[in-house]
């Protein structure tokens, strides 16, 4: 029997504690579906962690009236499966789009996900899916992002193990290197495309390049003073020819800021 607003009516449990009478209905399970944007086509679902990049790419495709539409863009966050592009002009959900690597002049074909007028939170750009699931596509700057991600796991695993104190900083370093070289390379790529002078991400480069060896050399001292370091240890011949040749050219360098401090042998 329903009550009135159409639930069934309370049947009371038997004396024995037996299961409710047959009558009560049981609750169907939701599956829950993939949701639909406002034009009826299916909304993203994200396959895998976006990475911040600034790949420079060229998108064609063919408007409502047959036209072909030429645009230039920028993919800011992406992956295998596909990603964001900056651009002005955009394509219908749901149309399908030719992409080309504006660096590499490599080519992949791509569906559009959505849009600013069709989701909220996308502007300024569109969110793509490429047909075939490619890495190569956007290029070295995902590839450096994705290692830089998993060094990060790495080191952590190593911490957790107790790994020597003076090879944790080693691996830190070459990851903090690896990062910094990740940042070079987007925001290089972004000063071309907007025609900016590259020589501040030059300066940043070469700095931390100072930083690094400035830290291994560190390290050969606390070797060579713990004994680590003989004759035997193949290169050292050139290790200290390098570094004669680049203590003489520092001495150049830092000769007008203290002059009788470093005396060249350069002339």
């Amino acid at each position: 029997m329903l009550n009135v607003s159409g639930s069934s009516a309370f049947m009371p449990p038997d004396p024995a504690g037996g299961r409710k009478g047959h009558m009560e209905r049981r609750k169907t399970p939701v599956l829950k579906g993939r949701g639909t944007t406002p034009d009826g086509s299916k909304e993203e679902r994200r396959k895998s962690f976006r990475f911040l990049v600034a790949v420079p790419v060229e998108a064609s495709w063919r408007n409502s009236e047959g036209v072909p539409v030429l645009v230039q863009a920028v993919a800011k966050q992406v992956n295998a499966n596909g990603g964001f592009l900056e651009m002005t002009i955009y394509p219908s959900v749901g149309s399908r789009i030719s992409l080309t690597n504006f660096l590499s002049a490599e080519s992949a074909e791509a569906r559009v996900l959505a849009t600013p007028s069709s989701r909220e939170g996308v502007s300024h750009g569109i969110i793509v899916e490429l047909i075939t699931p490619s890495e190569s596509f956007w290029g070295v700057n995902l590839q450096v992002k994705k290692t830089s991600v998993e060094l990060q796991k790495l080191e952590k695993s190593l911490q957790a193990e107790g790994i020597d104190f003076r090879l944790l900083n080693e691996f830190r370093d070459t990851v903090d290197a690896l990062r910094t070289t990740a940042l070079a390379v987007q925001q290089l790529r972004e000063f071309q495309l907007k025609g900016r002078d590259d020589s501040e991400i030059v300066s940043m480069l070469v700095s931390d390049r100072v930083r690094r060896a400035t830290n291994l050399c560190h390290e050969l001292v606390a070797d060579i003073d713990a004994g680590k370091i003989t004759n035997g240890i193949k290169g050292v011949d050139e290790l200290y020819d390098s570094l004669e040749q680049a203590c003489d050219r520092l001495r150049h360098v830092l000769k007008s800021r203290h002059p009788d401090r470093y005396v060249t042998t350069r002339t």
